[in-house]
């Protein structure tokens, strides 16, 4: 078996049998083609099936060079899992990842935004564009229902339950979930419905998707990006800010204001607590409040 033949064969798996989305399968990917290029530019010539810890130590070492601690341990969980699918299919009989290491990172606090800062940019939108109403409309999705960037560029018109209240939402490995909408934001993806999106040339294939570009098609993850880091420019925020900086203010902001850890975990769509609890990290003052007020002994 070849490399090449190999990540195809965990690509497909990835995709297939475990169900992640095509970007979690792209990192892994990308990852593993590391490995190649290192054997390759160090004419090692031994298969997937054949390499040993050694060599792998080495690649590891040499990558440690270059990446930070984060990226290495990245990289070391993604070739675990690959040696575990060749154990799992019968190809090998042991993991030669399984004694290395990862680099011990510190838990990196996630960037907010304060509700002032959300309102700046949100007005910052220069409505006189064709495309304003719907950069104001993705801004406030991001922020008012937590979602990941992904998840916004894959919402349909049909996924849009106003009466109810809520929109569904496709998470990480196709999973959906019910996450409620405000009626704010409610307004300003209503008004893109009716005034800007009437205007734009629909592709049939697109005909369904809630935010398009000037060509009637899906947005890309890069565009949300641009829109995102423009705004913040024109906002005159002296942020370094990412979409996903929405995502992380939604959950801080809903915790600081008493919402119950499990809820924000279901909005999310975290499949562990742990995941949501790094928000925990962020502002404990609220931690005070739930003792005073219900605690059995908070009188004593």
């Amino acid at each position: 078996m070849t490399w090449h033949q190999a990540l195809s064969d965990f690509k497909n798996y990835l995709l297939l049998e475990r169900g992640l989305a095509e970007n979690s399968v792209l990192n892994y990917s990308l990852d593993i083609k590391k490995l190649i290029n290192y054997l390759e530019a160090n004419s090692i010539a031994i298969s997937p099936l054949k390499i040993s810890e050694e060599i792998l130590q080495q690649f590891i070492y040499e990558v440690a060079k270059v990446v930070n601690a984060r990226s290495q341990s990245r990289i070391i969980s993604g070739l675990k899992s690959f040696f575990i699918y060749l154990i799992f299919e019968g190809y090998r009989e042991n993991n030669p990842m399984e004694l290395i290491e990862s680099p011990k990172i510190g838990r990196k606090l996630p960037d907010t935004l304060s509700i002032n800062e959300i309102d700046i940019l949100v007005n910052s939108v220069d409505l006189s564009t064709k495309e304003g109403e719907r950069n104001q409309a993705i801004v406030e999705t991001l922020y008012g229902c937590g979602l990941r960037v992904s998840e916004l560029i894959d919402l349909k018109l049909s996924d849009l339950f106003f009466k109810e209240g809520f929109i569904k939402v496709t998470g990480k490995g196709n999973k959906q979930r019910f996450v409620p909408i405000g009626e704010v934001t409610q307004q300003y993806i209503s008004e893109y419905i009716r005034n800007s999106r009437t205007l734009v040339p629909l592709k049939k294939k697109a005909s369904d998707v809630l935010f398009l570009n000037r060509r009637g098609n899906i947005l890309t993850r890069a565009m949300i990006f641009t829109i995102v880091k423009n705004l913040a420019v024109l906002a005159d925020l002296q942020k370094n800010i990412s979409p996903h900086t929405f995502r992380h203010s939604f959950a801080t902001h809903l915790l600081e204001n008493g919402a119950d850890l499990r809820a924000i975990q279901q909005m999310l769509g975290h499949e562990s607590i742990t995941t949501t609890e790094i928000y925990m990290h962020v502002d404990k003052s609220h931690l005070q409040k739930v003792i005073t007020e219900f605690h059995p002994r908070r009188n004593y």
